[in-house]
């Protein structure tokens, strides 16, 4: 059994994450007895925390919504992963670095010295996000996710892209994820009346939030399958499964098993024991033609047209780049 204060410290670790946790359970936790368990609640309640009791078989304790706390209380593991976070910041692509570095010195002012040593053993270098994005419009996002409501704002245009001008944009949010050193919303344009995902460090917000809407279901089945495919190159087909734009199949002169383990982004079965089939997928037709090549074997396009083409004018390339005759 741990001492009265840590145990109590331990006990209201648990309380804060928001789920009803029973006597019984926190009995069996800490080996301690039901009574010890209502006597930790009432100093709990004493320091100031505002702990509610439900009753009945799915009863217990939790600490109140909206509770404004005493000074913080952190165990060890709790105090190592703020940290960690806060350390972290920069490679989160979020434009609170120096808000961090104050939120860090604080905690570690607040903290006790057997758990500071811990904190200060943390040493290493995060890699910054590809790009910096303004914390309200990430608040502001998520919040429009959170309560399903349109968002209308200025999307600027990349370097590479040969609009310059920010368009205005109204859309359904979906889903915010970190995807790569960015951070993106996948989202319905309720202008162009299709899937879009938008970079939050080239959006401009026009408040305030818009009116309710109705989530759609998202190609693929979820944000990430969708944003994954979409990063390569594919689009998710109504299965789940990600159908790329360009998609080929060949006659390989080599054997299933030979094949197998190579073949990342489509299928392969058997013709016969010397030759497979392949249908690989990619972002365009050279790419594909370079999933084929890597397996440094004879084959035949057996189509589309398109892919043969491809593959006639890299023949073309290739025997150019040599500075031999055909």
């Amino acid at each position: 059994m741990a001492d009265t204060p840590s145990r109590m410290l331990s006990v209201l670790s648990l309380l804060q994450t928001g789920r009803i946790i029973s006597g019984e359970e926190l009995a069996h936790r800490f080996g301690i007895t039901a009574r010890t368990v209502r006597r930790d609640i009432e100093r709990l309640r004493e320091l100031g925390y505002r702990i509610d009791a439900h009753k009945g078989p799915d009863g217990g304790y939790v600490l109140s919504a909206g509770t404004e706390l005493p000074p913080l209380l952190l165990d060890g593991d709790q105090a190592v992963a703020v940290a960690v976070a806060l350390r972290n910041a920069p490679a989160m692509g979020v434009d609170m670095e120096e808000a961090a570095t104050r939120a860090l010195a604080t905690l570690r002012q607040m903290l006790p010295s057997r758990f500071r040593h811990r904190v200060d053993g943390l040493r290493f270098t995060g890699t910054p996000g590809r790009a910096t994005i303004d914390p309200e419009v990430l608040e502001t996002i998520s919040n429009a996710v959170a309560r399903r409501r349109i968002v209308v704002f200025d999307y600027r245009a990349g370097a590479d892209e040969p609009t310059a001008d920010p368009v205005r944009r109204s859309a359904e949010p979906h889903a915010v994820i970190a995807h790569q050193g960015l951070w993106c919303v996948v989202a319905w344009d309720l202008g162009r009346t299709d899937w879009r995902i938008y970079r939050l460090d080239r959006v401009s917000l026009r408040p305030p939030l818009g009116a309710p809407f109705t989530p759609r279901e998202i190609p693929g089945g979820d944000a990430s399958t969708f944003l994954a495919a979409r990063f390569k190159g594919a689009r998710p087909a109504g299965s789940g499964e990600i159908s790329w734009p360009y998609i080929g199949h060949i006659e390989m002169a080599l054997p299933l098993r030979q094949v197998l383990p190579w073949v990342e982004e489509g299928g392969a079965q058997a013709l016969s024991e010397e030759a497979s089939l392949l249908t690989l997928g990619s972002w365009s037709w050279s790419g594909l033609l370079a999933q084929v090549l890597r397996f440094d074997a004879p084959f035949r396009i057996l189509g589309p047209p398109q892919l043969q083409d491809a593959a006639d004018a890299l023949a073309l390339r290739l025997q150019q780049a040599s500075g031999r005759q055909p």
